[in-house]
């Protein structure tokens, strides 16, 4: 297992640079522990801006809510401050997982990798959101088409996108979704730095899309 880095930055860096998921989750594994602590002291703003969006295009109430790359469920908790559930976490790191367990905010957790086939029913989601996942090395647009296939039509889809994935590919092809019908873009952020305390953070984005009955 890689050891455990002292910042943010330091960890960050193990995790994208690991050469498959399964280096990914070890790397994660490793992070849980003191990974809200060096987050918080990052300024770490993800969660913050996905729960903006989400309150402005969901309501509470309407669930259940996939929080898909869940991790220690720091959006997770969130969520369930404002009445949202029941909420099914989702990550790919069994040590994340532990640690969002404890937090006490999730109906249901699962370990999985997003850009696979998920262990959902179609349409079973009201919402799917995601915050910080859509990144280097993690996940690009070859996730979308399971989390169309999860969320019922008329349902919401919350993300954060880095703009490097932004850039390559990511919004070329929701834009196609959208011209066929299934998808509908309700909101874009302008671009934001999601890690002010970490130099050289790259920017990203955060979106909203309705799911459309195509």
């Amino acid at each position: 297992m890689p050891d455990q880095g002292d910042t943010a930055s330091d960890n960050l860096g193990q995790v994208y640079a690991a050469g498959n998921p399964a280096e990914t989750a070890a790397g994660y594994d490793a992070w849980a522990d003191s990974y809200d602590a060096q987050m918080m002291q990052a300024g770490y703003r993800h969660p913050a801006v996905g729960l903006g969006l989400m309150a402005r295009h969901q309501p509470p109430g309407t669930g259940p809510v996939l929080d898909a790359g869940a991790g220690t469920g720091l959006t997770g908790e969130l969520l369930a401050l404002l009445g949202y559930g029941p909420l099914v976490g989702l990550d790919i790191s069994r040590g994340m997982l532990d640690r969002a367990a404890a937090k006490g905010v999730y109906a249901r957790l699962v370990e999985a990798r997003l850009g696979t086939r998920l262990p959902f029913d179609n349409g079973e989601f009201a919402a799917v959101i995601s915050t910080g996942v859509f990144t280097t090395g993690h996940v690009g647009f070859d996730a979308m088409e399971e989390l169309l296939r999860i969320t019922r039509p008329g349902g919401r889809i919350v993300l954060t996108v880095k703009d490097t994935v932004w850039s390559e590919g990511f919004a070329e092809g929701c834009a196609a979704l959208c011209r066929e019908g299934r998808l509908r873009a309700l909101e874009q952020t302008a671009p934001y730095v999601s890690m002010p305390g970490v130099p050289g953070t790259s920017p990203g984005r955060g979106c909203v899309w309705e799911r459309l009955q195509g």
